[in-house]
């Protein structure tokens, strides 16, 4: 794990106990180093960082305007960005990067021209057969009706990326004001102790106007569809980085037994190896040698090799810390808490399971 010291970001209160550094995929500082402490420095300043969300959706704004967009050369730098970010404070990472995610695909699909600079964006593209939403087509003119799952913060963005069906059963994507007469979204049932701010609930739609991005199907198939859920692996090791320097200190001291040593380095290793993979993911994607692997499994393999290292990391720090800094720190709390909550974005043994009926089909050409 390369960590790097930005005395810009000395003055946040989580900097001066030690557990934020600004995190990198590469020993060698990039392109964008210094525009990530400039953005770690501003982060410094706002009161309540990842939890006020106005304030956290602004700076999530103003990052937009040059983060690097992941497979343009750059991938490394924006993962090491989402990572820096969710060692600060991982609710906002996980604003971030939905948002971050929203611009490449719109940059993908070539409609940068609906992003206004004021805008903040999601992704709301889970399905459940509880909730269903439809296209409709009336002329030039789509509109949007039923319920969508999983909306995260649909009460304070102002536009999102919505996959709805098709009457051939097709889904494709749309891009929707959230703000627009015909939406509704919904504030809860949230009853989360992680990610507490970041309320993903219900959104309704009624006749709600929506531009078509892209053809039928292409928001599944286009280049590019497994690298977001990459994208949320580099916060998951972001977040996992910060919440293991805590282990640092009971290591370091002079009364520290073997076994706060072998908390450490079973966590160091574990952390070791998560980047080492993005960092080889991440010049896959930008060389194009992504497509040989196949780039679903591909990220398939880099989600699981770190959401291993994010839940060891979770499981050796309360092992080795006990509930001292889970009751009486509030910042290590909510972070473990977070963490915990993110990291089920990974479906655990069925998302194992495609990475071994593709292992199988290549006879396991590693």
């Amino acid at each position: 794990m390369t960590i790097i010291i930005d005395s810009d970001i000395a003055t946040h209160p989580v900097a001066r106990s030690g557990d934020v550094r600004h995190v990198t995929l590469s020993p060698h500082p990039s392109a964008t180093t210094a525009q990530v402490g400039r953005a770690l420095a501003s982060a410094a300043e706002i009161s309540g960082f990842g939890m006020d969300l106005d304030e956290t959706l602004d700076w999530c704004v103003d990052v937009g305007e040059w983060a690097p967009r992941v497979g343009e050369g750059r991938t490394a730098e924006l993962w090491e960005l989402l990572a820096a970010t969710a060692a600060i404070d991982v609710g906002a990472a996980r604003i971030l990067e939905p948002h971050l995610d929203a611009l490449t695909i719109l940059n993908q699909a070539d409609r940068s021209d609906l992003v206004r600079p004021e805008d903040t964006w999601g992704v709301f593209a889970a399905e459940s057969p509880d909730h269903r939403l439809r296209a409709e087509e009336s002329g030039a003119r789509w509109t949007l009706r039923g319920s969508k799952p999983w909306c995260s913060l649909a009460s304070h963005l102002s536009r999102a990326l919505v996959t709805a069906s098709l009457d051939d059963g097709r889904r494709a994507l749309f891009a929707v004001d959230l703000r627009a007469d015909g939406v509704r979204a919904h504030d809860g049932p949230w009853v989360a102790r992680g990610l507490t701010q970041v309320v993903s609930a219900p959104v309704d739609f009624d006749d709600a106007p929506a531009v078509p991005i892209g053809p039928p199907g292409w928001y599944l198939e286009r280049p590019g569809f497994a690298w977001g859920g990459m994208s949320v692996a580099a916060c998951w090791w972001g977040a996992a980085s910060g919440i293991a320097r805590r282990l640092l200190t009971p290591a370091q001291s002079a009364d520290a037994d073997q076994l706060a040593l072998v908390h450490l380095g079973r966590v160091d290793a574990s952390l070791w190896t998560a980047r080492a993979v993005l960092a080889e993911a991440a010049e896959l994607l930008d060389d194009g040698r992504s497509t040989r692997v196949g780039e679903r499994l591909l990220s398939e393999r880099v989600r699981a090799v770190v959401v291993d290292a994010a839940a060891l990391t979770l499981t050796e720090s309360a092992e080795a810390l006990g509930p001292s800094p889970l009751t009486r720190d509030e910042q290590f709390a909510r972070s473990s808490a977070d963490l915990h909550l993110y990291i089920q974005q990974h479906h655990g043994l069925r998302d194992v399971a495609r990475i071994g009926r593709e292992a199988a089909r290549q006879r396991a050409a590693w």
